[in-house]
């Protein structure tokens, strides 16, 4: 029986939940296939290449015969710190034009409910590499999201955080990423236990943090608030009720076709 294959990107904040894959206990059991964005990941969960991937939530609304694993995520309560908006001083409501990270999708989804429900106007967009000078050379504002959110310069810049933003409109923690199965292979993938890989990533944190750190200009201290502060890898009653409003929103602004209800892996 071939080995079960699994996909998740390599951005810190996704290092807990697949520390055990990597490095711990669940090492060798299933192959995981990393990348720098998440959109590769619901690409190879769309193309059926992997039975589960770590998955921008809103693809859920978007890849045929897919179920949610419950209760793991990438999101945050209150504020997200690596999921933001960038202007060179700018209020979001003087914002004409916004670059848009191509490595985002549920992101992407997000910015565009913030200024349409929340702002009342529409920018135009544009889709560009996630570097941040250049997306603001001829935009006046910037999507940017993971690692190289964590480190704007914001003497230089200044930076609206999309989860906080989120909640101060509608009260609710977001869900940026969760693990998604295709319906033929639920069976294998619930002989994948994704919370226990989860806990166990989160208690060899400082190994996480060491592992970064030449890859993040971050002080330990700081990368430690982040993944213990800022980012909320379990999905509490308020933060599940915030993705069923979003994914309503999502679908009143028709940035997908048709609200699927939340259906779990092991329903």
């Amino acid at each position: 029986m071939p080995t079960p294959r699994i996909s998740a990107s390599s951005y810190s904040n996704t290092a807990p939940l697949i520390w055990s894959f990597l490095y711990g206990s669940q090492r060798g059991k299933f192959e995981l296939i990393l990348d720098n964005a998440p959109a590769r990941s619901a690409e190879l969960l769309a193309q059926k290449r992997v039975c589960a991937a770590l998955v921008p939530v809103i693809e859920y609304q978007r890849i045929d015969d897919v179920l949610l694993v419950a209760d793991v995520c990438v999101g945050a309560k209150e504020r997200v710190k690596s999921v933001c908006l960038v202007t060179k001083g700018e209020e979001l409501k003087s914002v004409k034009t916004v670059a848009l990270d191509v490595s985002s999708r549920t992101s992407v989804a997000l910015t565009k409910i913030i200024f349409r429900e929340f702002l009342g106007f529409e920018p135009v967009y544009k889709i560009s590499k996630p570097d941040l000078s250049e997306m603001l050379n001829d935009s006046d504002c910037a999507l940017l999201i993971g690692d190289p959110a964590l480190t704007i310069d914001e003497n230089k810049y200044r930076k609206f955080d999309l989860a906080e933003i989120w909640r101060s409109f509608t009260g609710f923690g977001f869900v940026f990423a969760m693990w998604m199965a295709q319906v033929e292979k639920a069976e294998t993938v619930r002989k994948i236990d994704f919370a226990a890989a989860r806990d166990e990533g989160l208690r060899h944190l400082e190994e996480i943090i060491a592992n970064y750190e030449t890859e993040i200009s971050l002080g330990r201290e700081d990368f430690r608030k982040y993944l213990t502060g800022n980012i909320s890898f379990s999905i509490d009653e308020n933060m599940q009720k915030g993705l069923s409003l979003f994914f309503e929103l999502a679908r009143k602004n028709h940035l997908i076709e048709k609200y699927k209800p939340l259906a779990f892996v092991n329903d």
